[in-house]
């Protein structure tokens, strides 16, 4: 009897252990704060920024922005070492260039990410199903480009989820790579979507091309451009700049001159 008593004791605990373990591995939701049996993750709002240097130096992310990716397995610089760049597009709604894109990119044969929101495949679902017949990655922008850090996880959820199942029913492609709105997330809201099946997409470079308030400035653009290019970069542009538009085929030859190679994300080096 006792040796029943001791085995049924055993099994109990062993039961115990097991669901313990388990329920320490699973990230525990409530409202805006993921926490695991080890730590808590910080729902505190970051704004990506990048201090650049000279000479096609890499520049410097800030250690606590590039722990978060890296912990996360995000994207935001590549290899030190390797000459490969890679370029991305935002495109939260089309201004009527992102077709002359396109062109450029097919006849110098690069690849690019284009993350798109879901008033862009609303209004150019033609121009999405062009991305992919192509070769381009899409990548998800968010419904409705809302800073991530101010919604809770059920929010963060619709905003990723429902564009996600749109772009697999509307085109049968299943996206994978995600850029926060407007560069603006948490450790919450990173390895939330990491959870989700994302991997979180940042920049090593990018300038003020979004605002169409500030374009004809074509030497600046091709100026900040082609002098902070570096190894590893990763390359945020904006597709409702004129300026980008006009530029791009000079820009993307005179890297290639530099003996920079345009490389995908699928192949992006660590």
């Amino acid at each position: 009897m006792k040796k029943i008593i001791k085995n049924k004791y055993v099994l109990v605990v062993g039961i115990m252990a097991v669901f313990l373990f388990t329920t320490s591995l699973i990230l525990l939701e409530d409202n805006k704060t993921i926490s695991t049996s080890s730590q808590v993750l910080s729902t505190k709002k970051i704004e990506w920024g990048i201090k650049r240097n000279d000479n096609h130096e890499q520049p410097d992310l800030g250690k606590i922005n590039k722990q978060i990716i890296d912990d996360a397995k995000g994207i935001a610089m590549g290899n030190k070492e390797s000459k490969k760049v890679y370029l991305t597009f935002d495109e939260g709604y089309e201004a009527g260039y992102t077709e002359k894109i396109l062109e450029v990119l097919k006849e110098n044969k690069v690849p690019a990410t284009f993350f798109i929101t879901a008033h862009y495949v609303n209004t150019r679902s033609d121009l999405v199903q062009k991305m992919i017949d192509e070769g381009h990655i899409v990548g998800n922008h968010t419904v409705n480009h809302k800073s991530m850090p101010s919604l809770n996880t059920e929010e963060i959820k619709n905003e990723v989820m429902k564009l996600h199942t749109v772009i697999y029913e509307k085109f049968g492609y299943e996206m994978k790579y995600l850029r926060p709105p407007k560069g603006e997330y948490s450790e919450t809201t990173v390895q939330y979507c990491n959870n989700l099946g994302y991997t979180t997409v940042m920049w090593s470079f990018a300038y003020d091309d979004w605002d169409e308030k500030k374009q004809d400035r074509q030497e600046y653009a091709k100026n900040k451009i082609i002098e902070n290019i570096h190894n590893g970069a990763v390359i945020l542009l904006h597709g409702n700049s004129k300026d980008n538009t006009n530029i791009l085929d000079y820009c993307i030859k005179e890297i290639k001159n530099m003996g920079y190679e345009f490389a995908s994300l699928d192949n992006f080096e660590r």
